[in-house]
């Protein structure tokens, strides 16, 4: 993988198998801290011991035992942290891919253009492959696709935090507070 947004090699034509890593380390193949986008590999590993926590905990529920990385444990509110960050990128993803799909490419060209460009990684699959670009995406797509791009390289929360006096995001929960103020008087 490299984030330059070049190949030296056509790689749309290799095997399912070899697409599907390449596109799942596109989604998730980033470290902690590097300025890659996607949803970077320390998250998921988080998430997939929350899971195998939770399952254990539905075998034997008197069994305590804490999510560690490197030996030491992650607070229960990182964690829900990190839950939170997936759901977002998750519907995120969702309406960046719904948007792009406007342009009515097929599937493969749409699903990895949105992830590419979130992942800030170069080249996708489809018409965007390391042959192809991203020239036949319309004015409207390529604004969205630089806005994944955008959320990719500077993450979710900074972004809306960014866009909330935009969104007038902070005095929605100003009217939420003073509701719940006059319905306790």
């Amino acid at each position: 993988m490299t984030t330059t947004g070049h190949s030296s090699c056509d790689y749309s034509i290799w095997s399912r198998l070899s697409k599907m890593i390449l596109f799942l380390l596109t989604v998730c193949g980033a470290s902690a801290g590097s300025t890659g986008g996607g949803f970077k590999g320390s998250r998921l590993l988080i998430i997939v011991k929350k899971i195998k926590l939770d399952i254990q905990k539905l075998l034997h529920p008197q069994k305590v035992e804490a999510i560690t990385i490197d030996g030491k444990v992650v607070d229960t509110e990182v964690v829900n942290q990190i839950m939170a960050y997936f759901c977002s990128f998750i519907i995120i993803v969702g309406i960046l891919l719904f948007l792009v799909s406007f342009n009515t490419f097929d599937f493969e060209t749409t699903v990895t253009s949105v992830t590419t460009c979130i992942g800030n990684v170069g080249p996708g699959y489809g018409l965007c492959s390391p042959t192809g670009n991203f020239s036949m995406f319309s004015d409207f797509s390529k604004i969205v696709l630089s806005f994944a791009m955008w959320i990719g390289r500077l993450e979710i929360y900074p972004i809306i935090i960014f866009l909330a006096p935009i969104l007038n995001i902070r005095s929605v929960s100003k009217n939420i507070n003073s509701r719940k103020k006059c319905r306790s008087n």
